[in-house]
């Protein structure tokens, strides 16, 4: 009871001091009005912000437009028949970045400049598209990196089932730093 009776007490005291010190600043603003009004000051004294109102026609405003709901038919689906290897679903290819940013270093450490498809021909693609999206994710956060849009490189690799595929790429030269 002590405790909440000097809270309460402080409390007052406080909000007592706040409505002082507005009490003081409004008399300091009254008297200076009252000095002002005898002798007006030339020019601008006050100047105020957004003195214009904003206008807004109602023909500016867009026109309401329903949201739009594709018409979906309500048609049964029956089951496929077609034999699928479900396991494919679940073998993911995991590149590592670290590796593929080695090799890039280890070619950079012998020459000032490099392309990417000499890069892939010295350290072959062993995990086929998906490597070759990773040395272009690099090669596009490289810092110092420029592409030759005016020639193209072909860049092959075999895939699982020993085919060889090839991407057609504008020659991408990665620079040493320094």
């Amino acid at each position: 009871a002590r405790l909440s009776e000097q809270l309460r007490r402080f409390l007052d005291d406080k909000a007592w001091l706040e409505n002082r010190r507005i009490m003081d600043i409004l008399h300091n603003i009254e008297t200076r009005a009252l000095d002002l009004r005898v002798d007006l000051p030339s020019g601008g004294f006050m100047p105020l912000d957004g003195s214009s109102a904003a206008i807004e026609l109602p023909l500016e405003r867009t026109l309401y437009r329903p949201p739009f709901k594709p018409l979906i038919a309500g048609v049964a689906l029956d089951e496929g028949d077609a034999e699928i290897d479900t396991a494919v679903l679940y073998a993911q290819v995991v590149v590592d970045r670290a590796e593929l940013l080695r090799n890039i270093r280890l070619e950079l450490q012998m020459r000032s400049q490099v392309t990417l498809g000499e890069v892939v021909e010295r350290h072959p693609l062993r995990n086929g598209l998906a490597e070759l999206v990773a040395y272009l994710q690099l090669a596009g956060e490289w810092p110092r990196t420029t592409v030759d849009e005016g020639v193209e490189e072909q860049v092959q690799w075999q895939s699982s089932t020993g085919i060889t595929r090839e991407a057609t790429l504008p020659r991408i030269i990665l620079l040493r730093n320094g």
